[in-house]
């Protein structure tokens, strides 16, 4: 058989090695969040999770984009799916996301709303072209990997004078929201597995602080299980060493420097704000806004919509879920009043999310 790029980052015998080393390297109980619902996913599709030491422990993060979209924001989607003229172009995920009084964007298409499920913004962009007697609003979320390509798009319906296509920014940024984590007098986390995606946009410096002034470890990962084991053997040695540093692993996919261009795409079209997640509440400068040259295409602006005040869901945890303080299955309604089939909270809806994964894979603990 042989054995390709892939297929060596899954090589049984040196992940095996790896757990080995684990076993041995690990003197004191390890608890390192995986920031990024692909990592979560990824370590329970590879098995590995029950081979590692029973001291290392799992947080979840507030990495999927579906779980930290607010409560407000759920309810600035349905006040806009009551808009005449207009036609919601979204990801499938968004449907389902509960918001006030648990309704959604899917109860709003069964009463009528124009709501249509896309693959990316530029398929929102096509949407508008075939309909050009409606006003067409991707609904914008995700961070700094999608958020690129969103910017790329309005720069591309100015290019082609397509007056009736904006977008409704609720994008977010991942550093400032593990400054948040990290802030908290209750964080329980040792090390960070940091996504690789969103890196492949960042690059390394916007971790450093992650390092240098929270000392604690952030290890830049793929999702094989040897760039993930290889991960947790770097965040042991730090933490044995006491010499905290921003390390990537995941050097095929991810530059030290990121994606430049992408970064400069995202900084024409956006700036930085103020935002809202799930859980979480307000973050200084974790979201993304449109600079005022590019208000045409900003849903909010243009079609007089607001973010009303809602208040959280009762009884759902997935607030204390990505802020890793406490583990799905831990939620009184996890598996119970909140199923796949039946979410209440936002974690069990997305296919990254923690609750999902662990309901999926019947993890208890």
């Amino acid at each position: 058989m042989s054995v390709n790029f892939s297929t060596a980052f899954k090589d049984p015998d040196l992940s095996r090695g790896l757990i080995e080393r684990l076993h041995r390297e690990l003197d004191r109980p390890l608890r390192f969040m995986e920031v990024c619902g692909t990592h979560t996913v990824a370590i329970f599709q590879s098995g590995m999770r029950p081979l590692l030491p029973a001291g290392v422990r799992h947080l979840s993060g507030p990495g999927c984009p579906v779980c930290v979209t607010h409560e407000s924001e759920v309810a600035a989607y349905l006040q806009l799916a009551e808009k005449p003229g207009v036609i919601i172009a979204t990801f499938g995920d968004l449907m389902r996301v509960p918001g006030p009084g648990g309704d959604n964007l899917k109860l709003a298409q069964a009463k009528g709303a124009r709501v249509e499920i896309v693959y990316s913004a530029h398929d929102a962009l096509k949407l508008a072209a075939d309909n050009p007697g409606d006003t067409v609003v991707f609904l914008g979320i995700g961070f700094e990997t999608t958020a690129p390509t969103v910017a790329a798009t309005v720069l591309m319906a100015r290019q082609q004078g397509l007056a009736n296509f904006c977008v409704l920014s609720f994008h977010k940024l991942v550093p400032p929201a593990l400054r948040a984590l990290l802030a908290d007098p209750d964080c329980a986390v040792d090390a960070f597995l940091l996504p690789g995606h969103v890196s492949t946009i960042l690059g390394m410096e916007p971790y450093r602080f992650v390092a240098e002034e929270f000392r604690t470890p952030g290890i830049i990962a793929g999702f094989d299980p040897v760039d993930i084991l290889q991960a947790l053997l770097i965040m042991v040695e730090q933490r044995k060493t006491g010499e905290f540093a921003i390390v990537n692993s995941y050097r095929r996919a991810v530059d030290d420097a990121g994606n430049p261009r992408a970064r400069e795409i995202l900084d024409t079209v956006f700036q930085t704000a103020d935002a809202l997640w799930r859980g979480i509440g307000c973050i200084p400068g974790s979201g993304l806004v449109f600079r005022p040259e590019f208000e045409q295409y900003d849903a909010m602006a243009r079609l007089g919509l607001t973010l009303p005040e809602a208040r959280p869901i009762a009884g759902c945890k997935c607030g204390d879920v990505l802020k890793g303080k406490m583990q799905p299955c831990d939620c009184p309604l996890f598996a119970k009043a909140c199923t796949p089939a039946k979410p209440v909270g936002p974690c069990m809806v997305s296919t990254e999310g923690s609750c999902a994964a662990y309901f999926k894979y019947n993890v208890e603990a």
